[in-house]
């Protein structure tokens, strides 16, 4: 048979019938696999050419003092917000965080294999708005923290925001001004926070003693574009609201433009508060009303909590749920009826 070039661990898993992790751990040398298991994947080593790399061998028999983190990317504000504070946490504990973007599945299984499949790593960190399956990439028996979506049917080391708790806050804050028709619009549905921010919009609501509107709902993608749409279709399908929730600022800011455009001024026709205080959020016109999330704190709480999973590994499992903070600025204001 020819040998291929770039032949993976997930190859040879294939060629002798096991998984991964055990390829893995014959590799390595572990003590954990029988000998007829280990006989047939060295036979689809050498039959498929497989070298595994040296270096990741030594570094697989004692710690790298490195950590790694996937994000959907590395330019979104969140998310470059929460590495720099996990960067920062981890150097000052002696570990160097490597970061690189998993923006769908097979990226993140790629990404993986070289990262904790090599050894190259000590612990990884996922930053995962999805609701996907990709945490099922991730052997077993490393040690991680997820920021974001994560298995529901497992006990993991996460930290996150409190989404249905902030979503709640936002409504809570409009309707204690005496607003009634409240519209939403929401990031992506596939997005675990849009679903909790959602959720606590929903609850707010219906603890009020108002029966949510379908009609006040609208799904964005979390861009300024998004929510400019969303309130030009409002607008043009002549659905009443005097509020809106905007899931995050950029979104907020795509909004306000729409009202403009068609005349209504902010906060005195429509209030509009937004979600994560960005930088600029004090600089919009009007300034804007929102839910700060600490994003720095957040990476820095989940890389010390994932430094504390690797060096004390017997530990239980932390799930670590931080508040949202309501800055009230000038794009929210007391419901007054026009007549």
């Amino acid at each position: 048979m020819a040998r291929r070039t770039h032949v993976t661990i997930r190859d040879v898993a294939s060629n002798a019938g096991v998984s991964h992790q055990t390829v893995s751990r014959v590799i390595n040398e572990s003590e954990r696999v029988s000998p007829e298991t280990r006989a047939r994947v060295l036979s689809a080593i050498d039959e498929l050419g497989y070298r595994p790399n040296e270096i990741a061998r030594i570094m697989a028999r004692g710690r790298t003092h490195t950590l790694a983190c996937l994000s959907p990317n590395l330019t979104d504000y969140t998310f470059a917000s929460i590495i720099e504070g996990a960067e920062i946490e981890a150097r000052q504990h002696g570990y160097f965080l490597l970061s690189a973007s998993a923006p769908d599945e097979d990226t993140f299984a790629l990404l993986v294999e070289q990262l904790i499949e090599r050894r190259r790593t000590d612990g990884l960190m996922v930053i995962n708005p999805y609701t996907d399956q990709r945490f099922r990439h991730v052997p077993k028996d490393v040690r991680m923290v997820y920021l974001g979506a994560q298995p529901r049917d497992e006990q993991v080391d996460s930290v996150s925001l409190d989404d249905e708790g902030a979503g709640h806050c936002a409504t809570q804050h409009l309707l204690h001004l005496g607003h009634r028709r409240i519209v939403s619009i929401t990031g992506p549905v596939c997005e675990d926070c849009s679903q909790d921010r959602q959720n606590g919009y929903l609850q707010a609501l219906r603890q009020a003693g108002i029966t949510p509107d379908p009609n006040l709902v609208v799904e964005g993608d979390w861009s300024a574009t998004s929510g400019y749409t969303a309130v030009r279709s409002l607008l043009e399908h002549r659905v009443a609201f005097s509020a809106i929730f905007a899931q995050n600022d950029r979104m907020a800011v795509g909004a306000i433009r729409a009202l403009r455009e068609a005349n209504l001024c902010v906060p005195q026709d429509v209030s509009i508060i937004g979600f994560d205080d960005m930088p600029l959020a004090s600089y919009f016109d009007p300034p804007l009303t929102t839910m700060r999330q600490d994003t720095f704190r957040l990476g820095r709480q989940a890389a010390g909590l994932l430094l504390n999973a690797v060096e004390n590994p017997t530990l239980e499992t932390q799930r670590l749920l931080l508040p949202a903070e309501l800055v009230m600025r000038n794009s929210t204001t007391q419901y007054v009826e026009r007549r």
